[in-house]
């Protein structure tokens, strides 16, 4: 069989198939044979039908058609192997099939066109003496003092209060109800409630920020028991569509008033929320965790840095093959993580609501695959591996938080591939980094794009303060897990 090879655009190699007279003619012969099994003509037994009967019966270009195609398939797939081609996905034919059919004669050599998808090769312009800048990002010592703080509000204890007015920082019962803000005072029935803009025995703290802006300031100031009407107009983002950007005028009723009395902040509140004796402990095992932290987001925004600098020198045609595959993967993942946060996956991935996340997800696809292609090149051209054993200490490291019973489900293959392809990026942009005028700038003097999402980097982050909604609980495991 004869192939010819013809590179193309966009990483696809195109091939010219030449099959020779004889494989043509007992392609067709075969083909007659099975519709010969198969068929079922009145007055002839199954499978002893005359070939002409059988010809005029389903019509010579029908046959010609499936012996066609059946030869596409089988000699582009064997081509391949001839070639050592590293085929990606499916073939292309760029014949005209009804033209392939029309030529094609059994026992005379038959000829066709297609293409197939080949794993790209990223041109890299440059990689070392690159001038790249990275966001510092440095330990704050108010931190500790913030999260104790919030800490210690936590652990608050209500006091109800009844000789003074609802003040910020106390912790209120009230009922409320919202009408529509008359436009005309004279009107002389009351607009009716508004669905979802009532409740009772409603708990509000009253805060700066949180709740609908002008609610909680209409509150602050009333006495125990007062009934007062606060007149409000909801964000222009408001979820509620039919709400967002209304005046809404409020019906609040004080019930309760509570303070907080906050504990000392002493040896004994840090044995109350940590596992540590004195305060001091607890102050300097939390220093160590911000630190750490700080050098950890700094390193990331290096590594972040260097690969926006590296994609600038990458020259690549994608095939359309891998950029799906890419896409795949990324709605992939975000499904899995809507899904573990209960999210119901099936009624948010609608057919529709796909199509628009494949579109906004194609970006991203491509820097991934650059990324990929740029550590790979890279590797290649300075020699850069990761040896066996590192990968078997990696390995060893994560599976050592983990329970028998789950690293039973992981995959032993799989976990290998994703630890050295972790250790390859760290390991290849560690050399750029070296070879490159990495300049550290303050925190919030760029404006960087977020942070690539790498295999690597999929582990949960919590934010080094702790979210509103969070129960309490020790502070050293809070800040260790940022």
């Amino acid at each position: 069989m004869k192939v010819t090879q013809e590179k193309l655009p966009n990483s696809q190699m195109g091939l010219e198939i030449e099959i020779p007279a004889e494989i043509s003619k007992q392609a067709y012969e075969r083909k007659l044979q099975e519709f010969t099994r198969n068929a079922n003509i009145p007055g002839f037994r199954k499978g002893k039908v005359p070939r002409q009967v059988l010809i005029q019966r389903f019509g010579s270009t029908n046959i010609k058609a499936a012996t066609v195609e059946d030869l596409i398939k089988t000699k582009f797939e064997e081509a391949v192997k001839q070639e050592k081609i590293e085929a990606l996905g499916n073939y292309q034919l760029r014949s005209q099939f009804d033209e392939l059919v029309s030529q094609f004669e059994p026992g005379k050599p038959f000829t066709f066109s297609a293409s197939v998808d080949i794993p790209p090769e990223a041109q890299i312009e440059k990689y070392t003496d690159l001038p790249i800048q990275a966001e510092e990002v440095k330990y704050d010592p108010e931190q500790i003092d913030r999260l104790l703080d919030t800490q210690r509000n936590r652990q608050a204890t209500l006091i109800p209060v009844e000789d003074r007015p609802a003040q910020m920082g106390d912790v209120t019962v009230v009922d409320f109800a919202g009408r529509p803000t008359a436009s005309d005072s004279s009107t002389a029935e009351a607009p009716a409630e508004i669905p979802g803009t009532t409740a009772n025995d409603f708990q509000l703290e009253l805060a700066e920020e949180g709740f609908i802006p002008g609610f909680v300031n209409g509150i602050v100031g009333m006495e125990l028991g007062e009934t007062k009407e606060v007149s409000v107009e909801f964000p222009e983002d408001y979820p509620e569509k039919d709400l967002a950007g209304k005046p809404v005028t409020f019906s609040i009723t004080l019930k309760e008033i509570k303070e907080k009395e906050l504990p000392e902040l002493d040896d004994e509140f840090a044995q109350e929320v940590s596992e540590f004796e004195t305060l001091d402990q607890l102050r300097a095992h939390l220093e160590t965790s911000y630190q750490e932290k700080a050098q950890q987001q700094t390193t990331s925004n290096k590594q972040t840095a260097i690969l926006k600098a590296l994609i600038e020198q990458v020259e690549v045609e994608i095939p359309q093959t891998t950029l799906e595959q890419e896409i795949d993967t990324i709605l992939t993942r975000t499904a899995m993580e809507l899904a573990n946060q209960g999210y119901d996956v099936k009624k948010l991935f609608t057919p529709d609501a796909i199509e628009k996340m494949r579109e906004r997800a194609r970006p991203d696809a491509i820097d991934s695959i650059k990324r990929s292609l740029v550590i790979e090149q890279i590797s290649k051209r300075e020699a850069i591996a990761i040896a066996p054993e590192e990968i078997e200490a990696k390995v060893k490291e994560i599976l050592e938080d983990y329970s028998q019973k789950e690293k039973n489900e992981i995959d032993p293959e799989r976990l290998d591939n994703w630890v050295k392809s972790d250790l390859l990026r760290e390991k290849v942009l560690n050399w750029v980094e070296e070879r490159c005028h990495l300049e550290l700038v303050p925190e919030g003097s760029l404006e960087l794009a977020p942070a690539p999402k790498t295999e690597a980097a999929n582990s949960p982050q919590d934010s080094l303060e702790p979210s509103p909604d969070q129960e309490p609980g020790h502070l050293e495991t809070e800040a260790a897990n940022t």
